[in-house]
């Protein structure tokens, strides 16, 4: 398989120590990075015979403290404890390619990528017939240009999405044998602005659509999630978010723009659904369609909130019916989310709902003493069945992206869920029992 995995690096960008048994083959240019697990001899790029803690003057290792889960063999890592590598990358579009695959036994991998955007779900690979998995994953940093950056809260500051690597975290009983990285400026880039419900949650039990969404297109498509817990329109555009994306942003790439949890507590004179949220909805399409993307609007997933008559309450007001009229004025795309939410949990009904939320006993997490009840953030059950109502939403519409999910990929009903029972996606090993900014 090493023609297949034929590739150049830089040497200047991985020089080691004497003391490293890490390998560097002669490369050719910087066009991308490659490694091989195991002591094989290859042509080509860096040979990982050890389990290498990341650090910064390698830039590239096995990360947070995962390095004693893996077990070097003779042409792969394999572990059965969530393992993480990362390499440090440049921000910009990547498209990775895992070859993997054991000739001693059957395995099953999932693949998250920075703060927990799913890329493989539990691919089942049989006992030697090794596969290449290929997906494209956004790296960015807070910088803008050189008197402008993203002002990240206090929260964000050192989760994998900001920093200046790529980390790729492997759940189940993994067997990899190469990582090609390779800078992609072609790609279809979709762009988030939202709040929580959006957002990659870094750590669990939290969860939300956009890391979710990751899974379903094909890989001429990359997701950049900009959306950030606690925001609403105005307090994402202030912290310099929409600039970044507009500093990014091309003709042909998308702007996924879904607001209105907390833009509701914004009270005085001009705010509200009529005012300053509706302006601002107006302003963001604008600015996306004049870099020559193509804006599309969603409603606010519903909250769980149930009248007695197992019907669910409007706690949105006029917001989702001002979003509609933006669109209709402007003749933009909408993804109507509230309506499909609502017949989401309505299906489920009151208590089945609840598996789709952060609702759990104590002690359920690490560290979590006391029952954790929240009925706006989703788990990852949850996120995901929010990211079909998404899809679905993208299938109905009339824009290329439709073209753009892997065709694999089922048609969605929300008035046919899924239900928690089925659903096995590995957990990672970060927990966190302090609840998203935003309600």
């Amino acid at each position: 398989m090493g023609a297949i995995f034929c590739f150049v690096l830089q040497l200047n960008l991985f020089a080691l120590n004497n003391n490293s048994s890490d390998k560097i083959l002669p490369q050719k240019n910087s066009e991308g990075k490659l490694f091989y697990f195991g002591n094989a001899l290859k042509n080509n790029g860096i040979i990982i015979n050890t389990t290498l803690a990341y650090n910064t003057e390698t830039g590239y290792g096995f990360d947070m403290n995962s390095a004693s889960n893996a077990t070097i063999n003779s042409n792969t890592f394999s572990a059965v404890k969530p393992t993480y590598f990362s390499v440090k990358l440049p921000e910009g579009n990547y498209q990775i390619e895992v070859f993997m695959g054991s000739s001693e036994k059957q395995t099953n991998v999932t693949i998250k990528a920075e703060s927990r955007r799913l890329m493989l779900d539990q691919l089942s690979i049989k006992k030697g017939k090794p596969v290449t998995q290929i997906f494209n994953v956004n790296v960015r940093t807070p910088k803008i240009d050189d008197t402008q950056n993203v002002s990240l809260k206090d929260r964000e500051k050192d989760i994998f999405n900001w920093d200046d690597k790529l980390t790729l975290e492997f759940l189940g009983e993994v067997a990899i044998q190469s990582i090609k990285i390779t800078p992609k400026d072609n790609l279809t880039v979709v762009y988030l602005a939202g709040d929580s419900t959006v957002t990659d949650q870094d750590v669990e039990p939290w969860a939300s659509w956009g890391q979710f969404i990751t899974n379903y297109f094909d890989n001429t498509v990359v997701v950049a999630n900009y959306a950030v817990s606690g925001s609403a329109l105005s307090s994402f555009k202030g912290g310099n978010r929409l600039k970044k994306i507009l500093s990014l942003i091309k003709k042909g790439d998308y702007l996924f723009v879904e607001f209105g949890h907390n833009d509701e507590k914004i009270k005085g004179e001009g705010n509200g659904a009529w005012g300053s949220y509706s302006t601002l909805l107006a302003e963001f399409v604008k600015s996306a369609k004049d870099k020559g993307a193509i804006p599309v609007l969603v409603t606010p997933t519903q909250r769980r909130a149930f009248n007695e008559n197992g019907t669910l309450k409007e706690t949105h007001g006029d917001f989702p019916a001002a979003m509609r009229a933006v669109a209709q004025k402007n003749n933009i795309a909408l993804i109507d989310v509230t309506k499909m939410t609502t017949e989401l949990y309505e299906t489920w009904g009151d208590e089945p709902s609840r598996k789709a939320f952060v609702q759990y006993p104590a002690n359920t997490f690490p560290g979590q003493l006391k029952v954790l009840e929240d009925n706006t953030h989703f788990n990852s059950f949850g996120a995901n069945e929010i990211a079909l109502c998404v899809l679905k939403g993208i299938r109905e519409l009339d824009i290329p992206l439709k073209k753009q999910i892997q065709k694999e990929v089922p048609n969605y009903n929300p008035k046919k869920p899924n239900y928690i029972s089925n659903w096995t996606l590995p957990l990672s090993d970060r927990f966190e029992i302090t609840k998203p900014d935003g309600n």
